[in-house]
């Protein structure tokens, strides 16, 4: 039986990029994400590519209905070999950490934080039974860097990052790969880069998907290293206005 990715988040940009390039490997791709219409047209180019997918519209700010989402997606495969989590639409925005409050936060958490969370624990009895398995996060730059003036999501994003390496760290032994892809610049295609470009916030270089989609690859295969950030070295956010900040002070 071939394997399978589930592709969570799988809009126009990196989605999009994974289920291609994992779908040439030869797996099966579950495509999940809110909009129905964008997945049957994303399923439609990988059935026209020879790739067996199917889609599950499910809102992934709601954690409490992973588990069922993942027997769905089970049920209709009949297992689940990769989870790559990377939902981040156009309407995520920065905001100066002392500006942020608690029902922003709050806001954020289910999405960002709960629902990998609790993919992952519906996840693990099936991998740890097979000995193999791989959960992949996608990220943005502020998660590894964080800036004066750009929080919101990143502090987020942080947490997430955070629990993944404390899985990596457990897991590795096992078989099991856990790895974080911070990505630092606009993806190509994507609804931020598209936002970005509308309302002239381009200052961030952008990044081709399948590049981001061939990292990935490279690390499910080689499984030599937790994280990876690209571009590597990329300096401040631009949108930081305390670009000179010392995060040493």
């Amino acid at each position: 039986m071939s394997k399978v990715i589930a592709v969570f988040g799988a809009g126009t940009g990196l989605g999009a990029s994974v289920a291609h390039r994992f779908g040439r490997e030869g797996f099966r791709v579950a495509l999940v994400a809110r909009r129905e219409n964008r997945l049957n047209a994303l399923a439609e180019q990988l059935a026209a590519a020879g790739i067996e997918a199917a889609v599950f519209a499910t809102d992934l700010s709601e954690p409490e209905r992973m588990p069922e989402l993942i027997t769905a997606i089970r049920n209709r495969f009949g297992r689940i070999d990769i989870a790559e989590y990377g939902p981040i639409g156009g309407d995520q925005t920065f905001i100066p950490a002392a500006e942020l409050d608690a029902a922003t936060v709050v806001g954020l958490v289910p999405l960002l934080l709960l629902s990998p969370i609790e993919i992952v624990r519906a996840l693990l009895p099936e991998w740890t039974a097979r000995g193999d398995g791989a959960f992949l996060l996608s990220l943005g730059q502020l998660a590894v860097q964080p800036r004066p003036y750009v929080s919101g999501v990143g502090p987020i994003m942080a947490a997430a990052r955070n629990y993944a390496h404390s899985l990596h760290g457990e897991l590795r032994d096992s078989g099991i790969y856990i790895g974080t892809l911070a990505v630092a610049a606009y993806i190509a295609r994507s609804e931020i880069a598209e936002s970005a470009s509308a309302t002239n916030e381009s200052d961030l270089p952008v990044v081709d998907p399948d590049v981001l989609a061939d990292l990935y690859w490279t690390m499910y295969t080689t499984r030599d290293r937790v994280e990876r950030i690209h571009p590597e070295n990329p300096g401040p956010h631009p949108l930081a206005r305390g670009a000179d900040f010392d995060m040493a002070r």
